[in-house]
């Protein structure tokens, strides 16, 4: 029981010396949310496990050039230069298994498309939440598609199984949302989910505002995995914008004046014009009081000189 304690949180990336002394503290017939609490309360946060990561190979560099990093770099889950600028990412499986499987099946082929969307856009950074009956063989009222998926996924260290017993008989569950949204909010990362969580939201305001700023929906098209363009509504940030931690402005890009050279309203015209370019853009009403000056003046000039003596 002490071991596969330590071994779950050890996957959600917490330090062993903190675990044994939560456990030593609590006892060890606590139950996951105590120990998760107790950890948080801590201080303690989730970091890479350095016992899991393996060491790459030698890079070869030139003569007289020097390199910032070593030769034998450890490949941590934070460690990646295309990582830095990406956010991680938290999966709901049950929620996505269950819409790959149009809420019939629980298809596990759909987790695997969705992870392989996010690594594909280069993020190191994957988690995906699934309770832990889900590795029971399949039954008629809870049937399961491509479960090796799942074995496999848990090799690569990306899926975490939520903590599942049995008293008398009956299945003890624990709320696995709440491991999905403490762990997204501890990393300030993005939930991919179609649940709104709204139990969560009304249990903490800061879940509430993570989980409406940090939400991102999705549909499967055709075995095709698509996250909205605009996942927080038109007027909000772009997709690419939404998983990077740092936001790209776009370049504004001016659009041409639909009246062209006919436009009447000079300087106050919000459009692009090209041929006024190296021009003052004056309204019309301006240019006229502008000629009717440029002529009135000699003749004024002019009855000055006749009336002066």
């Amino acid at each position: 029981m002490h071991q596969s304690k330590l071994d779950f949180f050890c996957k959600l990336g917490y330090g062993k010396q903190d675990i044994c002394k939560v456990l030593d503290s609590l006892g060890q017939e606590a139950l996951e949310d105590d120990v998760l609490k107790e950890l948080i309360r801590m201080g303690s946060k989730p970091q890479a496990l350095e016992s899991q990561a393996q060491p790459a190979p030698l890079k070869l560099v030139a003569r007289g050039s020097c390199s910032a990093t070593p030769g034998l770099q450890w490949l941590g889950e934070d460690e990646s230069d295309a990582s830095d600028s990406l956010r991680p990412i938290v999966i709901d499986g049950s929620n996505v298994a269950m819409s790959h499987g149009n809420k019939e099946v629980f298809s596990c082929w759909g987790i695997q498309l969705a992870v392989d969307w996010f690594r594909e856009r280069g993020h190191t950074y994957i988690k995906v939440f699934v309770p832990l009956w889900r590795k029971e063989p399949p039954r008629q009222e809870t049937p399961i598609a491509d479960q090796h998926i799942l074995e496999e996924l848990e090799k690569q260290s990306i899926l975490v199984y939520t903590p599942s017993r049995k008293v008398k008989g009956k299945r003890v569950v624990c709320y696995d949302d709440r491991y999905i949204v403490k762990v997204a909010y501890e990393k300030d990362g993005v939930i991919v989910s179609n649940d709104h969580y709204r139990d969560l939201q009304n249990e903490n305001p800061e879940w509430k505002w993570f989980i409406e700023q940090r939400l991102l929906m999705y549909s499967f098209v055709s075995n095709r995995f698509m996250p909205p363009d605009d996942p927080l509504g038109r007027h909000g940030p772009s997709l690419s914008n939404f998983l990077s931690k740092k936001p790209v402005l776009p370049e504004k890009k001016w659009q041409p004046c639909p009246y062209g050279k006919k436009c009447t309203y000079g300087n106050k015209c919000k459009f692009y014009h090209p041929e006024r370019l190296y021009q003052a853009q004056l309204s019309v009403a301006d240019e006229l009081r502008a000629k009717t000056k440029v002529s009135s003046a000699p003749g004024k000039e002019e009855r000055r000189c006749q009336c002066s003596p």
